[in-house]
């Protein structure tokens, strides 16, 4: 029996040793990014379990962040199979991020100095994906289409 199986034009360049390295950088950044951002939480935690003042913008953040990284760990692996759509959400999510984070950040009076410095440490290895994301490899796997 033979099947004639469309493989998409992503999939032969997913095979080649530079588009292995580019996906395993993301997903070896996207887990030093979760650590961080377990840190982070434990560190609110005991900030404010010691008595001193944590707000709620701190609590929502410190809980979502580990949880976003999750997501994009799943969108990584799915990226890394094939998936366009997964590598596009991708890259364009760790653009975007580190802005909105950062930003948030740097606002008077939302977080204390030593919050937003933690957040911006756990932003790097997301700054990361978003290059690798961009470089040459996965560009390759993933050309953009030209539409007519």
């Amino acid at each position: 029996m033979q099947t004639d199986r469309h493989i998409p034009p992503a999939a032969a360049h997913l095979d080649r040793p530079h588009t292995r390295r580019a996906f395993a950088a993301l997903t070896r950044s996207i887990r030093v990014y979760a650590a961080l951002s377990a840190v982070a939480l434990l560190a609110v935690i005991v900030v404010s379990s010691s008595g001193h003042m944590v707000n709620t913008f701190m609590w929502v953040r410190a809980v979502l962040l580990p949880v976003a990284a999750l997501l994009i760990y799943r969108m990584a692996v799915s990226a890394s199979r094939g998936s366009r759509r997964a590598f596009e959400r991708l890259a364009a999510l760790t653009v975007i991020m580190p802005i909105a984070i950062i930003g948030v950040d740097v606002i008077p009076g939302v977080c204390p100095p030593w919050y937003a410095v933690l957040q911006v440490v756990c932003m790097l290895p997301i700054i990361r994906v978003a290059f690798v994301t961009r470089g040459s490899a996965l560009r390759a796997a993933f050309p953009t289409s030209r539409r007519p």
